[in-house]
């Protein structure tokens, strides 16, 4: 496995964005030539980025046989678009080295898990937009996500929203953009497949995060995989005790599969 540390940071980041690659080592003695890459959001409310929606996921996909990478985004203080900026920074290195590191081209997903979900949906929405032009040189193609897999993802700013959020993200930009970034009302006809779960008790994201953006998906006839499981509370996770920093509270057994279909959306897309 190749393990690197990149730099990502962007005007505006605030310490050291990076992206940490585990890349799976070529080998002539296994048929498989190229891989998915599975590029890592993990959540914490804009606040910070959770350890235990990193790393532990990047060695699930790992463990399928696909690559993975896991980005450390900027937080608050720092604002919008700063984080979705180190996420096309990211996207973009990946991109340029799919022949380097074996990645089908045509698999490069996004997953985000809470915050991290609206960070990678934001991504799937917003990828042909001139905000990212310095970082693709006007090729957005370079950060385009092939699927997204969004985790109890935040989605809107409206009734159902996970508010100190966006209040994070957004700062002093909250009145001029809350609007905007409820994402249910930016899916569009480029924004890709996606892949989402969550759970009906979810007491800090509603489960109404989930279903709105389902929804907007369905009107835009874009294909997508939803899953809610009636139990467990919100930040699982993987769900079982690889990730669970609260005793029994984070471990939810019924819902330890997710990471398997989400596999196996990977392979179908």
């Amino acid at each position: 496995m190749k393990y690197e540390v990149i730099d990502v940071s962007v005007n505006g980041s605030i310490g050291k964005a990076k992206l940490s690659t585990y890349v799976i080592s070529h080998s002539e003695s296994i048929m498989i030539d190229k891989r998915p890459m599975v590029v890592i959001c993990p959540g914490g409310g804009y606040n910070h980025v959770s350890e235990r929606e990193g790393e532990m996921i990047a060695l699930s996909f790992l463990a399928m046989g696909y690559h993975a990478a896991v980005l450390h985004y900027s937080v608050a203080p720092a604002v919008y678009p700063t984080q979705l900026l180190e996420l096309a920074k990211a996207m973009c290195y990946v991109r340029k080295h799919t022949k380097e590191w074996h990645v089908d081209e045509k698999k490069i997903f996004v997953q985000g898990s809470s915050a991290g979900g609206h960070l990678a949906a934001s991504l799937g929405c917003f990828w042909k937009r001139k905000l990212f032009d310095e970082i693709t040189g006007g090729d957005s193609e370079l950060i385009r996500p092939d699927g997204m897999i969004l985790s109890y993802p935040v989605i809107t700013s409206g009734k159902y929203a996970h508010r100190d959020s966006f209040v994070k993200l957004l700062a002093d930009r909250y009145e001029e953009l809350v609007d905007e970034m409820s994402l249910e009302k930016q899916v569009n006809s480029d924004t890709p497949k996606t892949f989402l779960w969550h759970t009906f008790e979810d007491g800090t994201v509603p489960v109404e995060n989930t279903l709105l953006f389902a929804q907007a998906l369905r009107e835009k006839e874009i294909p997508f995989e939803c899953h809610i499981y009636p139990k467990g509370r919100h930040g699982l996770a993987l769900g079982n005790e690889l990730t669970s920093s609260d005793g029994e509270k984070e471990i939810q057994p019924e819902v330890t599969n997710w990471i398997q279909m989400a596999g196996t959306f990977i392979k179908n897309c």
